[in-house]
């Protein structure tokens, strides 16, 4: 039904209403002397049929009524009748009767006009006159109708009160000088009553629940929210004579649904981290503007610093987190800094953590952050230009904001402790101080995981070994958290104390690959032994062994990235070394690989974590990382900050980082001096008259009589217990290494002889002349070595060439 169809269907004229009512004009005597149109349809008499008539005709008992009648029922202005229709049928009918003027005593002139129409009708139209007035009287929203110049014409007596004046005061001003500072704030529409109107004016077109805010005059300071209507008005003929507005104030609701939304945004936003510091930032961008105007968060710094909250005499002190205020222009601005705060006695501020409870002063608000009954911090909400007490509906919702931020908190303060304390193994397992060496120059670069995946596993190590050669190490645990630090830790020191026994690389793997593939339960003191799993299963680990003499690098790996080498001119290759499975796994057996390198060869060894990540694979990875390795000219220091730059632009990654880069060196030929001779007792004298020729040539005669006896005691045994040519070898590098080799692949044990026995205490002597000594395999017999200290004023050695 359109708009002028409405019209067209109400009408404001009562039943009983003259012109539309059944109508008959009656004389002095009762009779009927006139008769309308209206009542012919009504009753069904032709005025031919009824005109002269009495009026019992039609309503039997028209008067007092007979005894037993029950006597008529009287309404507004009518009686309640039964009238008889001309086919006999009875019908309800309202009767009224309006006497005319005097006759001057002639019977058959008018004397009356009495008026009928159906009872049901006349009832239907008195319930919507009752509904009209209470529209204007009683309704509970708000009517107003303004003209087509959009100025108020009436307003019933709701929209009266709430403006607080009668109407005289308002007539003919416009909608936005009643509201001068209120706007509508549903999206999609304009802002202003005034161009909300004038588009229904234009278009016909009505609008409905719009959401208006506002001040009312009765209550300035003070924001209501109404529900708004408006439709165009027209009169009978179809002109438009303005715009009806209905307002429904809903403040209450509005301010649950807005309460409700903020609780929602504030469930979808807070926590979405474990970094107290962003998570303190969430609750002031949920709360401004649309809570407060300014919001503060202040931690306790012993908390911030992922401790137990402070516990001692006197207020905690306090570190200002985040800020966040609500701008002249409408934006928010953040002011980001950390920093100390105090609160003098007397501040809300202060009352508040003496308490632990929520303080109001005016417009502001203190609520604490507590966790399980534990302080943690503060946070201040304030009101902005229009200042106000908070109520007790936005008490509560304030209090809900600040235990979930309490408890996301409390959250990220116990994954900083576990983290840092992570952290901490991991770094305390990793090497503090990489030694210098001999055999190669070194960088290196460990970054470990970020603060979503948690502390990982992955290491590196350098290893000094016998004969001046060095142990290059990098591995990569399974994992992330303490078991993987733990047992990241356990490998490391696994692999040194191998190291030391001098294996080939695809020996020690394959030594490591056995303790890994042990049953839990028989690793004492192992991370989850008692659950039966096995946390090192999976591990990778390169290994490799470089000899500064022959320039040889022997390598293995156990399903780990093999390493990146890069010649002097430049030239990048990855040697083709067999993968062999990770550790744990068993099945196949691992393969070692042995290269000759130029001097100056560089050789990258890293994990996964620094070439592949979630938005780069592997072959990207690498092609990187051999760009930046191509220049190999420019310091190790240099290249390790580049390759993190250019592979971990971030800083920091889902998984852990390392990277180790050595530059081969070459032993200097005036370093080295050897022999082969005969495996003869002849040779034992020879040894020695070679041996400390070499000490004299190199100023060290003061370790004459000590290299004498060692020399003497090696080769000795080598003669006795070997077969064919011995290997003498004189090393002056960092101390002086005397090393014996044969064919034999016995060694030699260290025992406390008997008093009667007539051998057995040489290499008890060695080993009180020597500050180390020890034994190593090579596939063609065994060397047996010693370590010597340089005298105090020794000059020292010169630097090997690379």
């Amino acid at each position: 039904m359109n708009a002028w169809n409405a019209v067209e269907s109400a009408d404001f004229r009562g039943p009983l209403d003259v012109t539309r009512a059944a109508t008959a004009v009656l004389d002095a005597r009762n009779l009927v002397i006139g008769w309308s149109p209206a009542a012919e349809r009504l009753l069904g008499y032709r005025a031919q049929e009824i005109v002269g008539r009495p009026l019992e005709t039609l309503l039997p008992h028209l008067g007092t009524g007979r005894p037993g009648q029950s006597p008529p029922v009287q309404t507004p202005g009518s009686v309640s009748r039964t009238a008889r229709h001309r086919d006999g049928r009875l019908l309800s009918v309202a009767t009224s009767i309006c006497p005319l003027a005097d006759t001057g005593g002639r019977t058959d002139a008018p004397a009356r006009v009495l008026v009928a129409a159906e009872l049901d009708g006349l009832r239907a139209w008195e319930s919507q006159q009752a509904m009209r007035h209470g529209l204007a009287t009683q309704s509970p929203v708000g009517l107003a109708i303004y003209d087509t110049d959009l100025r108020l014409t009436w307003f019933n007596a709701t929209y009266g009160r709430e403006i607080g004046l009668p109407l005289r005061e308002f007539i003919g001003k416009q909608a936005d000088d009643l509201y001068p500072r209120g706007e509508f704030v549903t999206e999609g529409y304009p802002r202003s009553t005034q161009a909300v109107m004038a588009q229904v004016l234009d278009t016909g077109e009505p609008i409905v629940d719009l959401h208006f805010v506002g001040q009312l005059p009765t209550d300035p300071g003070s924001e209501h929210v109404w529900s708004c209507s408006y439709y165009r008005l027209h009169d009978a003929d179809g002109r438009v004579l303005g715009v009806c507005e209905d307002a429904f104030d809903i403040t209450g609701r509005y301010q649950a649904q807005r309460r409700l939304n903020l609780l929602v945004d504030a469930g979808a936003r807070l926590g979405t981290t474990l970094d107290m510091t962003v998570t303190a930032r969430e609750i002031a961008e949920v709360a401004v503007p649309k809570f407060a105007a300014t919001v503060t968060v202040d931690l306790v710094q012993s908390v911030l610093e992922g401790e137990e909250p402070e516990h001692g005499v006197g207020l905690p002190t306090l570190v200002r987190v985040a800020e966040r205020s609500a701008g002249e222009n409408g934006g928010t601005e953040t002011t980001g800094g950390a920093h100390r705060v105090v609160y003098p006695p007397g501040s809300p501020q202060y009352r508040s953590l003496s308490s632990g409870g929520i303080v109001r002063v005016e417009s502001t608000m203190v609520v604490p952050l507590r966790a399980g009954g534990t302080p943690l911090g503060l946070v201040t909400f304030v009101r902005g230009r229009h200042p106000s007490v908070f109520d007790s509906g936005e008490v509560e919702l304030a209090d809900e904001l600040v235990t979930r931020t309490a408890v996301c908190l409390d959250n990220a303060r116990r994954y900083t402790r576990e983290h840092a304390a992570a952290l901490t193994l991991q770094r305390t397992l990793l090497p503090q101080h990489v030694a210098p060496q001999s055999a190669v120059d070194l960088a290196h670069r460990y970054l470990p995981s970020d603060n979503t995946a948690g502390v990982g596993g992955d290491w590196f190590d350098v290893i000094g070994l016998s004969g001046t050669r060095v142990g290059l190490v990098v591995g990569d645990v399974v994992g992330h958290g303490l078991q993987a630090a733990a047992t990241m830790g356990r490998m490391r020191t696994t692999v040194r104390a191998l190291a030391r026994l001098d294996l080939s690389p695809d020996e020690l793997l394959s030594r490591l690959d056995d303790l890994v593939g042990q049953p839990a339960g028989e690793r004492t003191g192992t991370p989850g032994a008692e659950a039966g799993e096995d946390v090192a299963t999976g591990v990778t680990c390169l290994y490799a062994i470089y000899d500064p003499v022959s320039r040889h690098c022997t390598m293995a790996r156990a399903g780990h990235l093999p390493p990146a080498v890069v010649d002097p001119e430049g030239r990048l290759s990855f040697p083709d070394l067999p993968a062999g499975p990770p550790l744990g796994l068993g099945g196949l057996p691992f393969e070692s690989l042995e290269i000759e390198l130029p001097v100056g060869s560089l050789l990258a060894l890293f994990t996964d974590g620094l070439v592949e990540g979630r938005e780069r694979d592997i072959e990207a990875g690498l092609r990187t990382l051999g760009r930046v390795l191509g220049e190999n000219g420019r310091p190790l220091e240099e290249l390790c900050d580049r390759a993190v730059a250019e592979l971990l632009p971030a800083g920091t990654a889902a998984d852990d980082s390392a990277l180790l880069l050595v530059r081969t060196r070459e032993l200097d030929a005036r370093q080295v001096a050897a022999w082969e001779l005969p495996a003869e007792p002849a040779a034992v004298g020879r040894a020695r008259e070679l041996a400390t020729g070499q000490l004299r040539a190199w100023g060290l005669e003061e370790l004459s009589y000590a290299t004498e006896l060692v020399v003497s005691e090696l080769v000795t045994n080598g003669v006795r217990h070997a077969s064919g040519p011995l290997h003498l070898r004189l090393l002056r590098d960092l101390t002086l290494l005397t090393e014996v080799s044969d064919t034999g692949h016995t060694s030699p044990h260290l025992r406390h002889a008997a008093s009667d026995d007539e051998g057995g205490r040489g290499l008890f002597i060695v080993a009180q002349l020597v500050q180390r000594w020890g034994t190593r395999y090579t596939p063609y017999g065994k060397t047996i070595w010693t370590e010597q200290a340089f005298p105090p004023d020794y000059p020292g050695t010169p630097r090997p060439v690379g």
